[in-house]
């Protein structure tokens, strides 16, 4: 187990970086160009710090500019964008709509962790909501069982998981 925790690193981007695709292809989509200066006004930074983050998006092959210094999405970045959306859609969803986390937690949680889950875990969680959130029978009493469990057993001092006190109070 060991290795485990170097798959962390393994990433083929990190998390400023996916923002910084994500914005370009947002940027792209609601203008029809993206520049530098766009980039680095939605994402909150200064010029020169989307510039250098930019210029290593495009010597990974991420990110083109044209002659126009406009940027676009290279295909292998365009399709990181487009799952990490995805993923952080998914992973929102679940927090709020299975697990009952509120929307702002959601929202900054599934941020959080967007880029780090692998593409089998996106399916499967994506299988998952669907079917929790279907109209099966065994979905819809597999949710009122676990509100249930939410409202009462897992609130109890001596939760059996948690052991001795519970690893989440305050």
């Amino acid at each position: 187990m060991d290795h485990v925790w170097k798959a962390f690193e393994a990433n083929e981007v990190t998390h400023s970086t996916v923002h910084h695709l994500m914005t370009i292809s947002q940027l792209v989509d609601e203008l029809g160009y993206a520049r530098v200066t766009d980039v680095a006004s939605r994402l909150g930074i200064t010029r020169g710090s989307a510039c250098i983050t930019l210029k290593s998006l495009e010597k990974q092959g991420l990110v083109e500019r044209d002659t126009n210094a406009f940027l676009r999405l290279a295909p292998r970045g365009k399709f990181i964008a487009q799952t990490t959306h995805a993923k952080k859609s998914l992973l929102k969803q679940f927090l709020q709509d299975i697990l009952g986390v509120n929307e702002e937690n959601a929202d900054i949680d599934s941020c959080k962790i967007e880029h780090l889950m692998s593409t089998e875990a996106g399916h499967q969680l994506c299988a998952l909501v669907h079917f929790l959130t279907s109209e099966n029978p065994a979905a819809k009493e597999c949710m009122r069982s676990f509100r249930r469990f939410c409202r009462s057993e897992c609130q109890v001092a001596d939760c059996a998981f948690c052991e001795e006190r519970c690893l989440f109070a305050a």
